[in-house]
C-alpha cells in the first residue's frame, strides 16, 4: 500500500505547509477527485486514466482542457505534497487509485465542499449558477442557503475559500470565486482610445449645430409670442 486517506488534518492553514495556492491543473484535478466522489462514488477512488478523462471532460468544465497522464502525474505529486490528494491500492484494486482529502484537510462541510468544486470547476459563478449545478453533490433548500454558504467560505480564517467579486457591467448579479489559486486580481475597466482629430471635429460641429437648432427654435418661440402680444395691442385701437 502506498499511501492510505490517513488521520483527518487539522493544521490547516497557518503552520509551516502555509496557505494553499494551486496552479490551474492542480484546481482542476482536486475539483474533479471531488465531483467524482460525490456524483459517482462507485468508481472512486480513481485510476489514472479516470482521473485524466475527469480532467479533459468536456461537460460541466470551463476552460475545456486536455492534459495528458504526464501532467496529471504532475499535478498529483503536487496535490499529495499538501496533503490533498492520496494514493491507494490494495488488494482489492489491480492499478493505484487516486482520491481527495479536501474536505478532510481543510474541515469542509458538505455543502461548502460542493460549492467549492463547482468553483474550482466551473470559474466564477452567481449564485443561482452554484446553486443549479450542485444539485448532483449537495441539494440546496434555497438561493440564501447558498448565500450563507458563500459568506462562511469567504469569511474563513485565517484562509478564506471564496471572494464575491465586483459586479460585471451590464450584469444583473455579482458572482464568486475560489481563492485556492491564491487573490484574485480584478482587471480594472479598459480605458477608451483616444479619438481622432476627425472624430473630435465632427462632435463639435454636430454640438455646435445642435445649439443653433436650440436658439432658432427659441426665437421662433419668442417671435410667436411678440406676434401674438401686437395682435392684442392693435385691437385696442381698432
Amino acid at each position: 500500500m502506498d499511501e492510505t486517506p490517513g488521520p483527518v488534518v487539522k493544521d490547516f492553514p497557518g503552520d509551516t505547509v502555509g496557505p494553499i495556492v494551486l496552479s490551474d491543473v492542480e484546481v482542476r484535478m482536486l475539483g474533479s477527485l471531488v465531483e467524482k466522489q460525490l456524483t459517482t462514488p462507485d468508481y472512486y477512488p480513481l485510476t489514472l486514466n479516470a482521473l485524466t478523462q475527469a480532467c479533459n471532460q468536456l461537460s460541466n468544465r470551463e476552460p475545456v482542457v486536455s492534459y495528458d497522464e504526464v501532467t496529471v502525474v504532475r499535478g498529483l505529486n503536487r496535490l499529495r505534497e499538501l496533503k490533498l490528494a492520496f494514493a491507494y491500492s490494495g488488494a482489492e484494486s489491480r492499478t493505484q487509485r487516486y482520491g481527495h482529502k479536501l474536505d478532510e484537510r481543510c474541515e469542509l462541510a458538505p455543502a461548502e465542499l460542493a460549492v467549492v468544486t463547482v468553483l474550482l470547476l466551473r470559474g466564477p459563478q452567481t449564485v443561482g449558477e452554484i446553486r443549479g449545478r450542485t444539485g448532483r453533490m449537495h441539494s440546496f433548500a434555497s438561493l440564501e442557503a447558498v448565500d450563507a454558504t458563500l459568506q462562511a467560505l469567504a469569511t474563513r480564517s485565517p484562509q478564506a475559500f471564496a471572494v464575491k467579486l465586483p459586479r460585471q457591467p451590464g450584469a444583473k448579479e455579482p458572482r464568486y470565486a475560489h481563492l485556492l489559486s491564491g487573490e484574485i486580481s480584478v482587471p480594472t475597466a479598459t480605458p477608451e482610445p483616444p479619438l481622432e482629430p476627425a472624430t473630435i471635429a465632427v462632435r463639435q460641429e454636430s454640438d455646435r449645430i445642435a445649439q443653433l437648432e436650440k436658439e432658432a427654435t427659441q426665437l421662433r418661440q419668442e417671435l410667436t409670442e411678440l406676434r401674438a402680444q401686437f395682435a392684442e395691442f392693435r385691437k385696442q385701437f381698432e
